[in-house]
């Protein structure tokens, strides 16, 4: 699992790991396959990693047993995510739905829960839930992971670790939401076995690349799905409260995400001075699809757009950066999936880091997450195997009454160790965060 500590305690603090599986409740039956969009396989060496706490009052008396027991139900209606990896004959990767099931780890530490969460370390989160990708033997590879680890005060956390190939964060979201009705006995709004069919993107209004910017094609990993950084990365995460952010987009009219983009933005050049980065990558949910309740696991829900700066970003009034990012982002999703159909799927990508990534999740449910009838106390995403240029994650900020958290904001940056701890000091001038 990795070695980290709090409060210079030097062995891990997370032990008594068991592994096992749950499957479907119901044989899913009809040699039934779940086909892999363009956008799907162009995130296959991207996986998603969730966390979410709860304190002892939400699970007392509830044991891993019941937990893994309300696990059978969800994953019958979501045949994809307890399936493995197989390749078509042209070599297209697909998902075979055949019941092998989703890894579970049960593990517990020392440590409580308010003692972990004060600690606000990365490093330390990750051992809450999988590292594991997909690979190499592609066959026998869960596409997801799920973590219960049980704290001495009696809380405990939920690690979900997702192949992003399955789905955005949005899915995975909904798919953790899904859960939440099962445990209470709820009928679920929609299967996740409902195909959705890939949308067809209408003519962009603005001009096309000839080559995309927003995903880079990689030597051929094979049959391990991962791709390899020459330097290490770190992950940082910090909230901003609703009069934090109020007063931040009194200084740059725009909505929060451009607002806190334009900041990290503006920060990040500064540390890399001569090297700033230009050309940025924006994610964020597609509004073309509207607002639905479909439950289908899938990537194409999130547009891919690339913003470039001819100016010097560091130097630059705030309020042009928020301007570029709304008005001058070039939409690529149509470009990669003309890209991805011709090649079958058979090129590797990276698209988180190609980049500086702004990656727009405000629109994520994820504390629709309950557990009989409570929220969680804190809850984040993080992405693995991402490029060199970095990503940061923009999410809804935990939902605390009475203390200003609700419509605040949480915000998580991967970066190159060093580059990360001299961010930290640009932001706490710049936001006032410790």
């Amino acid at each position: 699992m990795g070695s980290a500590s709090i409060d210079g305690v030097g062995e891990s603090p997370v032990y008594g790991i068991k592994l096992s599986s749950v499957v479907p409740a119901a044989i899913t039956g009809n040699n039934r396959d779940h086909k892999l969009s363009c956008m799907d396989l162009m995130m296959k060496l991207h996986y998603l990693r969730g966390l979410y706490f709860f304190s002892k009052d939400a699970v007392e008396g509830l044991n891993n047993l019941e937990i893994k027991e309300s696990l059978f139900k969800l994953l019958d209606h979501c045949s994809a995510a307890s399936g493995r990896i197989r390749r078509s004959e042209l070599g297209r990767p697909f998902i075979k739905c055949n019941d092998t099931g989703v890894r579970i780890i049960e593990a517990q530490t020392n440590f409580t829960l308010d003692e972990w969460l004060r600690s606000n370390d990365w490093s330390l989160h990750s051992l809450l839930v999988s590292n594991q990708v997909l690979g190499p033997d592609l066959h026998f590879s869960p596409l997801v992971l799920l973590q219960i680890t049980r704290f001495k005060c009696g809380g405990i956390s939920l690690g979900l670790s997702w192949a992003h190939l399955l789905g955005d964060a949005f899915s995975a979201s909904r798919f953790i939401n899904l859960w939440s009705h099962i445990m209470a006995d709820h009928p679920p709004p929609k299967l996740l076995n409902t195909p959705e069919p890939e949308p067809e993107l209408p003519t962009s209004e603005k001009p096309i690349t000839s080559q995309f910017l927003s995903a880079k094609r990689i030597e051929p990993v094979g049959d391990y799905w991962l791709s390899v950084n020459n330097c290490k990365m770190e992950a940082y995460t910090f909230q901003i409260n609703a009069s934090q952010l109020t007063q931040l987009q009194s200084k740059i009219p725009s909505e929060p995400f451009e607002a806190l983009s334009v900041v990290i933005w503006q920060c990040i050049a500064r540390i890399r001075e001569n090297n700033e980065p230009r050309t940025v990558t924006i994610c964020r949910k597609d509004s073309r699809n509207g607002e639905t309740n479909n439950l289908s696991l899938s990537n194409n829900q999130i547009l891919l757009s690339v913003v470039k700066a001819d100016f010097s970003v560091g130097d630059a009034k705030p309020s042009e950066l928020a301007t570029l990012i709304v008005q001058g982002s070039v939409e690529e999703r149509t470009l990669i999936e003309e890209t991805v159909e011709r090649d079958q799927g058979l090129s590797d990508y990276i698209v988180y880091g190609t980049n500086l990534t702004f990656v727009d999740l405000e629109g994520v449910e994820i504390y629709g997450f309950e557990i009989r009838g409570h929220k969680p106390v804190f809850a984040n995403y993080a992405i693995h195997g991402i490029g060199e240029e970095g990503v940061v994650l923009v999410l809804p900020g935990p939902e605390k009454v009475g203390e200003q958290g609700r419509g605040g904001r949480t915000v998580t940056i991967s970066l190159p160790e060093d580059q990360l701890f001299k961010l930290k000091g640009e932001l706490s001038k710049e936001l006032y965060i410790a």
